[in-house]
């Protein structure tokens, strides 16, 4: 079966689709996952790994880590979600994406065995869109010899498909308000379900942030008797522009990485801290050139990332949280100026805090643009357009999100045009300029 078919069919599973079809929109069970991995013959036993879980940073922790294992000489597989322009970016190698043959091949492999063991009434259901990514995921992993997987949880933690591997380390992100319909609606809660990737006797990175989520990781940590390590040597005693230099594994070497914005020296800490507890305590290798190295060469496009193209200074970044847009705004501080046209592009999902993402970052821009984005869950442009005119900036709506582009690039010519609010709509964009011959930088 062809690439283009295996997309059409794990599109067709979409969590909105799946629910619409009489699945759950979540299982609340590990059982159906490790009953599918256990009939692909366990691939994910081939592998240590490394599990991360939080509610912003997970996926610049998770690349910056698999960089740092990629130049200290080890096959290191990456597992992230969401995607932004296909579903191939969300298992790596060694950075590179599964080729599009793999992926059929994977995927309808994993689907064929779903199907027969739902006739063999060995699952009660189907697979959901998750669990199909995830199986392929270790499949490829375990076919690549991949000698370590750094492994982003999904959603939560203690219920994500991911969670079925024995973690060598678990990595706490930040944590804040998000997925509150399925993770609870108070920051002990949410803490509460993604420290579920800990393990008796385990080690747990983490940084010093809520102080909820910092008294529900200290009681579950201490109930599971898990060692606790900070990353806070790793950041910076104040907030660095550029290169900065720290401490690793007895040696100074400069932090120069590609990641904008203040926030990402958390992200960068916690990777750190994880090459040194695997280096320490689980026999790897890794020296402090390859750690400089690394988190040089680490790529995670779509977060504060800038293009040029048509004359237009372009920010994309998937800021789709109150936490998200914060950081954002702090990002944007040095680069929006009074004197130069400054426009936003806009969507987020329904379920999002939309008024509260809108007064964080409208207020910014001399005129938002607000865009449909290919969800079933996308927030209505009306809704949109009234959270813009709450917080008295001008906005219009857009057809389509290649109408908003090009509205932008017409309005912020030799200014900033800034694209956020949902990875739908940063991923479509994104192709959009990037077909355009833009330059990422």
């Amino acid at each position: 079966m062809s690439y283009s078919a295996a997309i059409d069919q794990l599109n067709a599973m979409a969590p909105e689709l799946y629910a619409a079809a009489g699945g759950p929109r979540r299982k609340f069970s590990l059982d159906e996952v490790r009953v599918l991995l256990a009939e692909l013959g366990d691939p994910q036993l081939n592998f240590p790994a490394v599990l991360i879980a939080g509610t912003n940073g997970k996926g610049s922790t998770a690349s910056t880590l698999a960089a740092i294992l990629t130049a200290a000489g080890y096959r290191t597989g990456l597992y992230t979600s969401p995607h932004l322009e296909r579903p191939n970016e969300r298992v790596r190698v060694n950075s590179t994406e599964i080729a599009d043959g793999d992926f059929a091949r994977l995927f309808f492999h994993v689907s064929d065995t779903a199907d027969q063991m739902l006739r063999d009434r060995k699952l009660p259901q189907l697979p959901s869109y998750f669990e199909i990514l995830t199986a392929v995921a270790f499949l490829y992993f375990a076919e690549r010899d991949a000698d370590v997987a750094v492994l982003e949880v999904g959603m939560g933690g203690r219920l994500d498909a991911t969670n079925v591997v024995d973690p060598l380390l678990s990595i706490i992100t930040d944590i804040s308000l998000d997925h509150m319909e399925w993770l609870g609606p108070t920051i002990s809660a949410i803490t509460r379900e993604k420290a579920g990737i800990l393990r008796r006797g385990g080690t747990m990175i983490t940084l010093p942030q809520h102080p909820e989520a910092n008294q529900v990781l200290g009681e579950v940590a201490t109930e599971l008797e898990v060692r606790g390590v900070s990353a806070a040597a790793y950041v910076p005693a104040a907030v660095e522009k550029g290169p900065y230099a720290i401490e690793v594994l007895g040696e100074a070497i400069e932090v120069n990485s590609p990641l904008a914005g203040a926030h990402q020296q958390r992200n960068v800490a916690l990777a750190i801290a994880a090459a040194v507890e695997l280096a320490a305590h689980h026999g790897f290798k890794i020296m402090p050139a390859a750690v400089e190295e690394g988190i040089h060469q680490t790529r995670w496009p779509g977060r504060l990332e800038r293009i040029a193209d048509g004359g237009v200074e372009w920010i994309l970044d998937v800021a789709h949280n109150p936490a998200g847009a914060w950081a954002l705004r702090a990002g944007l501080r040095s680069t929006l100026r009074d004197e130069d046209p400054r426009t936003l592009i806009f969507s987020c999902l329904r379920d999002k805090p939309v008024a509260e993402m809108a007064q964080i970052l409208f207020p910014l821009f001399d005129q938002a643009i607000v865009a449909p984005i290919h969800s079933a869950r996308a927030a209505a442009l009306e809704d949109l357009l009234a959270a813009a005119k709450a917080t008295g900036t001008a906005a219009v709506a857009a057809d389509s999100v290649r109408e908003a582009v090009e509205m932008a690039r017409a309005r912020s010519a030799g200014g900033v045009a800034v694209i956020s609010g949902s990875v739908y709509l940063v991923g479509e964009a994104r192709g959009l300029l990037l077909a355009g011959k833009g330059e990422s930088r």
